[in-house]
């Protein structure tokens, strides 16, 4: 009887010890991926500034976290060539948690950019 119960117990404990040895892989320390980064900067810029992010025009990996410039419609006009856009720096930390960001510039959506080669 003493056998039996020792196996039983064996068997037991070889489960725990395998539920145990499983990697646990939790949000928190779990590296996010380049694409839930961008969402998840889109989603943090519209909430603070209640604007709504048209496109990512630059994203890269940071020593720190990561860096983006956000293009947000920030005033909508009539047509809409003349609605008014903004580019906006984003820095976020390693976990993707927004820790800044900042407007870099204002344009109308239907000018070129004077910043590059081809511009006015």
């Amino acid at each position: 009887m003493s056998n039996t119960n020792n196996t039983s117990e064996s068997q037991d404990s070889q489960q725990s010890s395998r539920r145990t040895r499983k990697p646990r892989q939790s949000q928190e320390s779990r590296k996010p991926r380049p694409m839930e980064v961008l969402r998840e900067a889109r989603a943090q810029l519209a909430e603070l500034t209640g604007m709504n992010a048209e496109s990512v025009s630059s994203f890269e990996q940071t020593e720190e976290g990561w860096a983006l410039e956000v293009e947000v419609l920030e005033l909508e006009r009539v047509p809409d060539t003349m609605s008014l856009m903004a580019s906006y720096q984003v820095e976020l930390d390693s976990e993707g948690q927004l820790t800044g960001y900042r407007r870099v510039r204002r344009y109308e959506r239907g000018r070129s950019d004077a910043r590059g080669s081809g511009g006015r």
